[in-house]
């Protein structure tokens, strides 16, 4: 799993360090994907950020879209989304992936970064766009407690 938030910093050539623990993460073998050096990346759905992740990541996206009948627009929809969008990056020789473009100026990332480990994925951030969310994210569970516990 994904766990964890590191502070990292994108270099002039869009390169990022992957934690270790992220790089093994994202290379664990997954049956029917073919192995790769590296991660998928794409815009997230719900979050101002890029998401990204290893082959059980991929796996994952791919089940989703599967489980819609072929040829239907949902489908279509879902591939256009997701593979349309998506990026294999591989890591380097020091474990680095270089970021495209279009993303980093799409979510605003030019030097510092944060990249916050959710469980089957992880997530690259402008520091102050995590900020926000971070605290948007904290009072949506701290919510979610409250009502469970009147609940109880």
């Amino acid at each position: 799993m994904f766990l964890s938030t590191h502070e990292k910093q994108l270099d002039a050539k869009r390169r990022l360090l992957v934690p270790s623990d992220f790089r093994a993460t994202a290379l664990a073998a997954v049956p029917g994907i073919e192995p790769f050096e590296g991660v998928y990346c794409f815009p997230a759905i719900s979050a101002g950020c890029i998401e990204c992740g290893g082959a059980a990541f991929f796996a994952m996206q791919r089940d989703v879209i599967n489980s819609y009948p072929p040829m239907t627009a949902t489908r279509a929809a879902m591939q256009t989304r997701f593979y349309a969008s998506m990026h294999k990056l591989g890591f380097d020789t020091a474990g680095r992936i270089t970021l495209p473009e279009k993303l980093c100026q799409t979510f605003g990332l030019t030097g510092d970064v944060v990249i916050a480990g959710m469980g089957e994925s992880f997530q690259i951030w402008e520091p102050v766009a995590y900020a926000k969310y971070l605290a948007e994210q904290d009072a949506m569970v701290a919510a979610a407690f409250a009502k469970r516990e009147a609940m109880i």
